[in-house]
């Protein structure tokens, strides 16, 4: 390895544990200066982690493998980071002849907050980012399987027979970690195989607008090819910030085999417990759904809404620059000001309703002519922010998750289901 040169990574995400694994062993195969190291968390709810950190030899075609159990005394995922995965991470990183780390992540690991925690938690003398580059987040995907457990609400817990150990507390739906660890790759990888040709025509569609412009490749193909043809543009473990653009690379927007991609724009408000009611049209029949949006009753906040199958999660993305003073104007980035300058209105500031919806068994304009009905009426706008205000509002109580610190924001979040919206 050049002196120059850091050491890479590479994460490797995906809902089967058998088919992130074989992607794995893969890129160990075709790059001998590589390491693979995973936790299995299922073992969590007792307090132990399994680690395993397997690598090339000369004397063998069989990687060599070493196995380790860790006792936490916390049993929980943001422990295990802390105080095994990133420590180890950099340890690595300083080993000059290790040029590739691959992280295998559980398959209930969604890759967001664990980037996250590469690039923000401190472990040493810094952070894992500081001595390595994330190369890029590879989502393994099973092509007979993946839509269905994107579009469900099942609970993580209710997965049985799928390998998944959860804590107790676990409040995730399997479509929440199925939408997570697509929507943050730079690669999918392609396993197993659909029922028939028109179900793979329409999961292709889906990924095409929920990953796009991420290289795709099947389980025997060329897997650092892939890794190449990944786009500089492509986040490579970066976090967006609640107020940057939604429509990453170049998505497709026309429908193609029933799926589409729409993006739902107002600058009016919403009427809150009229949002709250026509929410439930972000469940059936949609994949995923992402954006800001800003209630009459709490004009100065700016609510994160994100879907994923059955399941919905609001949280707080921080206040609207219309409300900012010049100090906190200077402290945003130089894109959120241009937009909110381009987009400015002369009453409502940066305030917008932007919401990107992906859709595959329902028509879009079912959706944007639900969330239009929501938004406040002439009459109501005419009342102001002080009537506003104090308007019932089922969004005003907030929760926060208990053991979230290694999280990509401090927002607080509140979930909904479909059977309790």
């Amino acid at each position: 390895m050049q002196e120059d040169e850091r050491t890479r990574l590479v994460v490797v995400t995906g809902l089967d544990r058998t088919s992130t694994r074989g992607v794995c062993d893969r890129l160990l195969a075709d790059d001998p200066d590589a390491i693979v190291v995973h936790h299995d968390l299922r073992g969590l709810t007792e307090g132990i982690v399994r680690r395993d950190v397997r690598w090339a030899t000369a004397e063998s075609s069989a990687p060599a493998e070493s196995s380790t159990v860790l006792e936490l005394a916390h049993g929980c995922v943001s422990c295990t980071l802390r105080e095994d995965v990133l420590p180890l991470l950099r340890r690595l990183a300083g080993r000059g002849e290790v040029r590739r780390i691959v992280l295998h992540l559980d398959p209930v690991l969604e890759p967001e907050p664990v980037c996250w925690a590469l690039a923000n938690v401190v472990v040493g003398e810094g952070t894992v980012t500081d001595v390595l580059d994330v190369e890029a987040v590879t989502a393994v995907v099973d092509e007979g399987t993946w839509l269905a457990d994107a579009t469900g609400d099942g609970d993580l817990s209710e997965c049985h027979g799928r390998d998944f150990a959860v804590t107790p507390d676990e409040d995730r739906t399997l479509a929440q970690v199925a939408v997570g660890q697509v929507a943050f790759a730079d690669a999918l990888v392609i396993t197993g195989r659909a029922d028939d040709g028109w179900d793979a025509v329409r999961l292709a569609a889906v990924l095409d607008r929920l990953a796009p412009g991420a290289p795709r490749a099947t389980f025997g193909d060329d897997l650092p090819s892939v890794l190449q043809a990944v786009p500089v543009s492509a986040r490579r473990g970066v976090i967006d910030d609640p107020h940057a653009p939604l429509l990453r690379g170049t998505p497709p927007l026309g429908a193609d085999a029933g799926v589409a991609l729409t993006l739902f724009a107002d600058p009016r408000p919403f009427h809150p417990e009229r949002l709250h009611d026509a929410m439930d049209v972000l469940f059936d029949g949609v994949v995923h759904t992402r954006g800001r949006a800003w209630v009459a009753s709490q004009p100065d906040v700016a609510l994160w809404v994100e879907s994923a199958g059955g399941s919905l999660r609001i949280g707080h993305a921080g206040g609207w620059l219309a409300g900012a003073d010049d100090a906190e104007w200077d402290r945003v980035d130089a894109q959120r000001r241009a937009k909110a300058a381009l987009d400015w209105h002369p009453r409502f500031g940066d305030r917008t309703q932007e919401l990107l919806i992906l859709t595959h068994q329902v028509s879009p304009e079912a959706i944007t002519d639900a969330l239009r009905g929501a938004l406040l009426t002439d009459a109501e706008l005419a009342e102001g922010e002080d009537a506003w205000r104090g308007y019932a509002d089922p969004f005003g109580a907030w929760h926060t998750d208990p053991c979230d610190d290694f999280e990509s924001t401090d927002t607080t979040t509140a979930d909904s289901r479909k059977d309790q919206a």
